[in-house]
């Protein structure tokens, strides 16, 4: 006979109070209370994009080395055809490639291109790191050509040669190129010498004002920067490198390279690329949320703990109750 009695009906209250309480902390453990997201861990997490930007007297295929590691460890990449007419046009030609890739970036430069990576990062929010190689990391005020003056030891100046060209509105500029004979030991010596040669005959020359471009800000005072510090620079030299990394608070390694390391090693720099990547877009804590700093395990323990401490004040009600009746 299924009759239920008065007298037992506290009881039936008391388990029905218990097993709504135990399922609705279960259904809620898996859940964030900051959206109901699932740990991120438990989701494909997308892989930024990888923009190279190149330097002076090079050309995107400069970043090949680095370009094909990137693509087998499955990270889309775009190596920009830097234009090398100065700072204010080369960041707007490179800022108008940028708002063609959705999602994630993190922007590598080379040399002078981390000048133009630095311009593009203060106007696109895509961008999560700045990764500079052998480059500058500045701040509002400054110019590339005077960043390298900061401290004694590069000896570019000596081997240039200035070409005049036909600009675009009209008038004539000049070009920097660096001399075909004096290239390899200028900007490559760890490079095998045919290998240097075919750069040196493959240059894209730099407008001659290129460094007097005055940069409008810091990005890595926005987003985290990285840095690649050649040992053997003849370019910029390493005390300028390192003195822009102590005052950015960079993250950095320093390689005993010529001033082209993504041509000598890069395998190194495309290390330090995939790890800005991997900290700043798909390495997050998977348990932890930013607005708080709480992680989901105590959220769910706290919820827990309160669903539980309610369903035991019902129960002492219904007993308190039963007594009374």
């Amino acid at each position: 006979m299924n009759d239920i009695s008065a007298g037992n009906v506290p009881k039936v209250r008391t388990v029905a109070v218990l097993a709504a309480t135990t399922a609705i902390v279960a259904t809620a453990a898996p859940y964030s209370f900051a959206g109901g997201s699932t740990p991120q861990s438990a989701r494909s997490v997308q892989k930024p994009t990888v923009v190279l930007v190149h330097g002076t007297n090079l050309d995107a295929s400069s970043w090949n080395g680095v370009i094909s590691r990137l693509q087998a460890d499955g990270y889309p990449v775009v190596a920009i055809a830097n234009p090398l007419r100065g700072l204010a046009y080369d960041s707007a030609y490179t800022a108008s490639v940028l708002r063609s890739i959705s999602g994630p970036i993190i922007l590598a430069g080379h040399s002078y291109g981390t000048s133009v990576a630095n311009e593009v990062a203060l106007g696109n929010s895509n961008a999560k790191a700045i990764v500079s190689v052998a480059g500058f990391l500045p701040v509002k005020g400054e110019t590339t050509g005077g960043l390298v003056a900061k401290y004694p030891g590069s000896t570019l100046g000596s081997t240039l040669q200035k070409v005049p060209y036909p600009m675009p509105a009209g008038g004539t500029g000049t070009e920097l190129y660096v001399k075909q004979d004096l290239f390899p030991q200028q900007f490559a010596q760890d490079v095998p010498l045919n290998e240097a040669k075919i750069l040196a005959a493959g240059q894209r020359p730099v407008d001659a004002k290129f460094g007097d471009g005055v940069f409008t800000g810091a990005a890595w005072s926005k987003i985290p920067a990285y840095d690649v510090v050649t040992v053997q620079d003849h370019n910029i030299p390493v005390a300028v490198q390192r003195w822009m990394v102590k005052r950015a608070k960079a993250t950095a390694v320093e390689l005993n390279s010529s001033h082209v390391a993504p041509v000598s090693h890069p395998g190194e720099v495309t290390d330090l690329i995939e790890r800005a990547a991997t900290e700043q877009v798909s390495g997050a804590p998977a348990d932890h949320m930013a607005s708080t700093g709480q992680s989901y395990t105590t959220i769910t323990a706290w919820a827990a703990a309160t669903l539980t401490a309610v369903g035991t004040g019902l129960v002492v009600a219904l007993r308190r109750r039963r007594r009374c009746s």
